[in-house]
C-alpha cells in the first residue's frame, strides 16, 4: 500500500488533498470529498461520480464494479493493479476523479 500511496500523493501535489484512514484503508479527500482510496488489501478505489462512470468504463482500462458492501456502488470503481502500474495509467484515473471532485462543494 505504501508505494501506491506515495505515487498517488506525488501525482496530487498542488491539489487541496488530505489523507484519512477510512474503510480499513486510506482515502484521499479533495476539499473534504472522497477522491480515491486504497483498501487494506492494497486495491485502488476511485470516485468519479455517476456522470463520469461511463467515460471511465469506455476509456480507461481495469475498472470494475465497486461492491464493497456486496452491492454495486454507483460512481465508484475498483481499479486493477495492472491498469495503474505506470504513473501515466494512475494519473489518467486520478484526473477523472479530480474532474468530478472539482464539481463538488467543499465540506
Amino acid at each position: 500500500m505504501a508505494d501506491l500511496k506515495d505515487r498517488i500523493a506525488q501525482l496530487l501535489v498542488g491539489e487541496p488533498v488530505d489523507e484519512k484512514k477510512m474503510f480499513g484503508g486510506l482515502c484521499f479527500l479533495h476539499r473534504g470529498n472522497m477522491l480515491c482510496g486504497i483498501t487494506k488489501q492494497g486495491e485502488l478505489m476511485v470516485r468519479m461520480g455517476k456522470e463520469l462512470e461511463p467515460v471511465a468504463r469506455d476509456t480507461l482500462p481495469g475498472g470494475r464494479d465497486m461492491d464493497f458492501t456486496g452491492k454495486k456502488m454507483g460512481g465508484m470503481l475498483f481499479v486493477d493493479a495492472q491498469a495503474v502500474e505506470t504513473d501515466a495509467g494512475l494519473k489518467a484515473w486520478l484526473d477523472l476523479c479530480l474532474q468530478h471532485a472539482r464539481t463538488l462543494p467543499s465540506k
